[in-house]
């Protein structure tokens, strides 16, 4: 599915862009709902000498929504605006349109990145218009939707002359520090690679040249077949990491070498949907519960397509290591970066390969 892309450019210079699928109209702005206020101030990067890294200063982010009730969610579309106790127009970061996006992607109000400092760029992107929508309780068709949004977003601010690094992730539930609980995930763009990502591809590097292959097409062919596997299709794998940080922990990719989302092809996009929606389903299964998590995807560098040492893909950080026992970052991993995994990641794969796929479409 490629949805049909409308983009529309707020008083403030922020954008919004709806997605639909082919053969709807062009939506009407009607109100373009909340600006970022005048005495925004752009995020700046510090450099940490101690670490050789950049940290983010954005003090504006302390004004951003905290858990709002659901009758106040800035990101559900509405027809009108409701009212505060003085009359005032309560306006969300979802404009007023003559039609309910189905997809949606804005750049965020309180970025942690600022393109007009060349600090980077960041989006929210809007899995459905439903407030108490899942990516998991999507149907297949629609989270297949949603990957070309992905890989949209991700070729086009890639090509931002200031931009290195694509990152799009998700933090669903509390446990986790999500602020809204409408269904969302963001894009994080940065002018150059953040330090995971740096070290990730430095070892894939160092992989290809001694063994001439990259490093993330290895790892999922021998999980491919082995006590580590999750779900697969032809060319989609899930699987526990062999080295798992998190209990639970899932990484998901291509087994055709892919450098970044945007050049999965229209069945590997099927297929990823499968998965995906396979692995939530696993996942509330395990606990019985809406299971939060963190997913990132990681990429190579943006418009490096022709990078033969690393490769695409998804990661699962769930913070939970056992029903009503969540999987706390404390002293030795805070402090050292050091993991200690309470679980064998065979065992973890076996439980959640053993629980049945999910129902429907």
């Amino acid at each position: 599915m490629e949805p049909q892309k409308f983009t529309y450019v707020k008083s403030d210079g922020r954008s919004w862009i709806q997605y639909h699928r082919e053969g709807q109209p062009k939506p009407v702005l009607k109100d373009e709902g909340l600006v970022r206020p005048q005495d925004w101030q752009a995020p700046e990067l510090r450099y940490n000498a101690m670490r050789d890294e950049y940290v983010a200063i954005s003090a504006s982010r302390n004004n951003r929504p905290f858990l709002p009730p659901a009758e106040y969610c800035p990101l559900c579309p509405v027809d009108d605006y409701c009212l505060d106790a003085q009359g005032v127009p309560c306006k969300t970061d979802a404009p007023i349109m003559s039609q309910t996006y189905e997809w949606a992607v804005f750049e965020n109000m309180f970025p942690g990145l600022s393109a007009r400092g060349e600090t980077g760029h960041c989006e929210v992107i809007l899995y459905s218009p439903d407030h108490k929508q899942t990516l998991g309780g999507c149907s297949l068709e629609h989270i297949e939707g949603l990957i070309s949004v992905w890989q949209d977003r991700s070729r086009e601010v890639g090509a931002m002359p200031h931009i290195k690094q694509v990152f799009i992730f998700e933090n669903k539930g509390t446990e986790v520090g999500v602020t809204l609980h409408h269904p969302h995930g963001q894009l994080y763009a940065f002018h150059e690679a953040p330090p995971f990502l740096a070290r990730e591809m430095a070892a894939a590097q160092k992989f290809f040249e001694q063994e001439h292959r990259c490093l993330i097409c290895s790892l999922a062919e021998k999980a491919a077949e082995g006590p580590r596997l999750v779900a697969r299709t032809e060319d989609v794998i899930a699987f526990v990491p062999e080295a798992a940080r998190y209990p639970y922990e899932v990484h998901i990719t291509t087994l055709r070498h892919r450098p970044l989302i945007e050049q999965l092809t229209p069945a590997e996009r099927k297929q990823l949907a499968q998965v995906l929606k396979t692995v939530i389903a696993k996942y509330n299964q395990v606990l019985q519960m809406e299971f939060p998590y963190i997913m990132v995807h990681h990429q190579c560098t943006a418009g490096a397509e022709d990078t033969p040492s690393y490769h695409w893909h998804i990661e699962f950080y769930p913070p939970y290591r056992a029903p009503g026992k969540l999987k706390y970052l404390a002293g030795v991993e805070s402090g050292t970066g050091f993991f200690i995994n309470d679980t064998i990641p065979e065992v973890k794969a076996a439980e959640l390969r053993n629980l049945p796929p999910f129902l429907g479409t």
